[in-house]
């Protein structure tokens, strides 16, 4: 496997999740960020650490992210054409991190 491969892909993911989310969701008074995306070597996940402000609302938008999580990565094959595309895992970033 080439080095850095995985590095570039989570990247990449990160880069056009966050333009997804900007373009296509409403959080309704909440703020959604990508913090991080670790893709594993064999590309089969990708652990999306995502954080929400304010702390009130973070279950309900969890829960909108969580529930397209099937439409963002079907977006993100067309987008990006990697084959394969490493299924996304969401996670909520913890207040101390």
């Amino acid at each position: 496997m080439k080095p850095f491969r995985n590095l570039k892909v989570a990247s990449v993911i990160q880069e056009e999740l966050s333009a997804i989310f900007s373009r296509e969701f409403d959080f309704q008074g909440a703020l959604v960020t990508i913090l991080s995306v670790a893709v594993d070597e064999k590309f089969e996940e990708a652990r999306v650490r995502i954080g929400i402000l304010p702390f009130e609302k973070e279950l309900e938008a969890y829960t909108i992210v969580e529930g397209r999580r099937k439409e963002l990565e079907h977006k993100l094959l067309r987008k990006l054409n990697i084959k394969p595309l490493p299924h996304l895992k969401f996670e909520i970033a913890s207040k101390g991190e």
